[in-house]
């Protein structure tokens, strides 16, 4: 190369004072061979963008034909629905039990709450045992354990035995729900078929929930209360029998990773997530309330231990339960505050509604089961629409819109006046309340499962579900403090009213959250969290090569 009087490039720019362009002069004449290969290269990409796009709607290739998709579809959104089925329906069948068994009002709170708290407080558990044995096995454990148990519930002769088989019934949905969602999650391609199928999976949460109820009222009206855990048991065995031909084989075997138990974490989780909620539930109906010795005991020991969980995720595990990066994605701490507060008016309209509707406005368990029917009927339509528009739509207008549901639900059931009519309260306050838990769970759902890798599906699959089932259970406990502290002075409907006005605190400031902090993608075509990882690690092995280039290099590569 000669080095006469000829300037190089770089010189020439500066020594032309006037150019406002930055780049080398030469870049300003026509380079055939550039432009023919920026065409090619953003050919290629947008044939990687149509892969990518026509990738999510695809049907996965583990299924060979779609009854294949269909019988794995229904397996999955049957352990949502069998959730909801044995939360709701127990709350209409409970009168019945408190007649039969003889079980006493102050322990009445119990039969209900134990199945909740044992979902929530392992929920996270589970999950890792999926991330480290694989999906399959673990729910398949789960729907198995939770036959054995509905069956002996049915038999139940006295409050002790009925507790104790609703506790263990919750370790069966603790382990399948996780693993649900990860098996979702692992099989699906961020894309339209994904949100469907997740829209589906929670269009079940609310089918399930009237399935309890409808088959409650009709096993309260004419039948034993027995069978109402049978015929969940029979809903189960049906379940579990088309899981195990329809997963796919390849998450049959455990997860081949190095993923450990963090078994001090979980032992701290557990004992003081059951301890706190125990003692807010509890002090409800204690003697003397919070001045009950137990209850504050009770209360600062479970405080403590969480505290501690706190200190060992973070600085003692090697592997944490609830590793402190998943709170490193974008607006997810307010997030899954608000959303822990919006699951929790879901508790209060399943819960304290349904009291209210019997005891309040005289409504049958029959006519309870026709009052929620437009409860299936929108839940179906209002996942079908989502599942079709989440690619289309940011997600912060469908929180925002879910957040609207809930508070309007919960205000209007606060506002029902003595004699009021079903069509002008309850029937929209239940199409609110449907809007309210569909919209924020499928969106969250998606959410989650499509920024985890698929080594924390599991993980993934117990955050979204601990948020939903700690939010019910926390939010019940203190609105069962509310209406206990108020039934006595103010009367049976005014306590009721408590809870929905605290329903509408709850959700409120659920809704202002989630104005300020719900900045949600649309749920598009896209890679998956482990092939954007790969091409971050291609990335980085491709830094130092390029590093290495000498200034005289890297201007002969520019021209």
């Amino acid at each position: 190369m000669s080095h006469g009087s000829r300037l190089s490039p770089v010189q020439s720019r500066r020594r032309d004072p006037s150019t406002a362009d930055s780049r080398p002069i030469s870049h300003l004449r026509p380079n055939p061979q550039a432009d023919e290969e920026q065409a090619v290269e953003c050919s290629a990409e947008k044939r990687l963008e149509a892969r990518i796009e026509r990738l999510g709607r695809e049907r996965p290739p583990v299924f060979k034909t779609a009854w294949n998709e269909v019988a794995f579809v229904f397996s999955i959104t049957m352990s949502q629905l069998l959730t909801e089925f044995f939360v709701s329906g127990f709350t209409v069948i409970l009168p019945t039990l408190i007649r039969e068994l003889d079980i006493p009002q102050a322990s009445s709170v119990w039969p209900a709450t134990a199945f909740s708290l044992v979902i929530a407080s392992t929920l996270l558990v589970f999950g890792r045992l999926g991330d480290m044995w694989g999906g399959y096995p673990v729910f398949l454990w789960g729907l198995a354990w939770l036959l054995v148990w509905s069956v002996i519930a049915g038999f139940s002769i006295n409050p002790l035995m009925l507790d104790l088989c609703r506790a263990l019934q919750g370790l069966g949905p603790a382990a399948f729900l996780p693993t649900g969602v990860m098996l979702i999650g692992s099989l699906y391609r961020p894309g339209p078929r994904k949100n469907l199928v997740f829209a589906l999976y929670g269009a079940a949460a609310v089918f399930g929930f009237f399935s309890g109820i409808f088959v409650a009222g009709i096993v309260g009206q004419f039948l034993r209360w027995g069978f109402y855990f049978w015929i969940g048991a029979i809903l189960t065995a049906i379940t579990l029998g088309t899981s195990i031909f329809s997963i796919p084989h390849g998450n049959r075997k455990g997860a081949k990773n190095n993923v450990k138990m963090d078994w001090l974490g979980a032992a701290t989780i557990v004992s003081g997530l059951v301890l706190v909620v125990f003692a807010i539930t509890e002090s409800a109906h204690a003697k003397s309330g919070w001045r009950t010795p137990y209850i504050p005991t009770l209360f600062v020991v479970g405080c403590l231990l969480l505290l501690l969980a706190v200190y060992v995720e973070g600085w003692v595990a090697e592997l944490p339960l609830l590793p402190a990066d998943i709170f490193a994605v974008s607006a997810m701490t307010p997030l899954i505050l608000a959303l822990f507060l919006l699951y929790g008016t879901w508790g209060i309209f399943s819960v304290y509604g349904t009291l209210y509707f019997q005891n309040i406005m005289s409504a049958s368990p029959l006519q309870v089961v026709a009052w929620y029917v437009p409860l299936g009927v929108a839940g179906l339509i209002l996942a079908t629409i989502e599942g079709f528009i989440l690619h289309l739509v940011p997600g912060r207008i469908l929180l925002v819109i879910s957040g609207v549901g809930a508070v309007g639900s919960q205000l209007l059931l606060a506002l029902i006046p003595d004699g009021g009519s079903y069509w002008a309260w309850v029937f929209p306050a239940t199409i609110l309340s449907t809007i309210g838990i569909d919209l924020s769970t499928i969106l969250m759902t998606v959410f989650i499962t499509t920024h985890f890798p698929s080594s924390r599906q599991g993980l993934a699959g117990g955050v979204i579900n601990s948020v939903l089932q700690l939010g019910v259970a926390f939010t019940l406990g203190l609105a069962d403090i509310i209406q206990s502290r108020t039934v006595e002075e103010a009367g049976l409907r005014a306590g009721y009213k408590n809870t929905f006005w605290f329903g509408v605190a709850a959700g409120a400031v659920s809704l202002l959250l989630m104005v300020v902090w719900g900045k949600i993608p649309v749920a598009k075509s896209d890679l998956t969290a482990d092939e954007k990882a790969e091409l971050e690690r291609e990335a980085t092995r491709e830094e130092p090569a390029l590093s290495a280039l000498t200034p005289v290099h890297t201007l002969e590569r520019e021209r």
